[in-house]
């Protein structure tokens, strides 16, 4: 029922496993009572594959009628409703999730750019919602077409959507059809692993909160928004070498 090192990836290939990648407790409970609910009340033929990790940090409450989203795979943990000069869209998945918070409190304190913060329990789920909506609108060629679950979660929402996980960035890739912005940038750990501490390895698959505004960024000076000189301002600010080896090649 779960483990704790994943094998996510490689699990979306079992027709009948559901895994989820939760940051919180609270999702945890949803999820794990979600499976026993499926499993054992309602023998569905299904078993749950949960990812959850030995970091130690502070457990919030969950935010109101976040439960369904949690069991689709993603919802909306904070909302930026704040005037600012520019928005984007930034998606965690597991203890990433810390990190992609911290990116969204440093692009508004020091960018003015707005940040709504999904946490995102399933980009495996997410998928398979994208899937059989695809599937049902090619059998129904005649009716209004439906959405996918990550359709109804980001359209009309304002800018760039920036994706951040653990794992390969094909893993959030595979939701990228659904996705309605076209600047869609997907952040993750290609590349040999390391054995260091957790900050050092983030810096290094360029995964933490300092390479999470930098995508931001760049998202928005793809589109005009800013000038590209905004993304070289920020690299010089956080210290990053702009040399640094690609972690692909390493």
């Amino acid at each position: 029922f779960a483990e704790l090192w994943p094998v996510m990836p490689r699990a979306r290939a079992i027709p009948n496993c559901r895994t989820y990648d939760p940051t919180y407790g609270y999702e945890l409970a949803v999820i794990i009572q979600d499976g026993m609910k499926k499993m054992t009340e309602e023998q569905q033929d299904v078993f749950y594959y949960i990812t959850v990790m030995n970091e130690s940090y502070q457990q919030p409450a969950m935010p109101a009628g976040a439960e369904e989203g949690i069991k689709k795979g993603m919802y909306l943990l904070e909302e930026d409703n704040r005037e600012a000069a520019h928005h984007v869209q930034l998606m965690g998945s597991g203890t990433i999730l810390r990190e992609v918070r911290e990116a969204a409190k440093i692009l508004r304190e020091q960018f003015n750019v707005g940040a709504d913060v999904w946490s995102v329990t399933s980009f495996n789920e997410l998928r398979r919602d994208g899937l059989a909506v695809e599937r049902s609108n090619r059998l129904h060629p005649g009716q209004k077409p439906k959405l996918s679950y990550v359709e109804e979660c980001l359209n009309g929402r304002q800018g760039p959507v920036i994706a951040s996980t653990d794992y390969m960035k094909l893993f959030a890739e595979q939701i990228r059809q659904w996705v309605p912005s076209k600047e869609f940038k997907v952040l993750g750990t290609d590349g040999f692993g390391r054995s260091d501490s957790r900050k050092k390895l983030r810096h290094f698959f360029e995964v933490d909160r300092h390479f999470v505004v930098l995508a931001a960024l760049e998202a928005l000076a793809d589109r005009g928004d800013i000038e590209p000189k905004v993304v070289a301002e920020a690299i010089a600010k956080f210290g990053i070498d702009p040399e640094k080896r690609n972690p692909l090649d390493c």
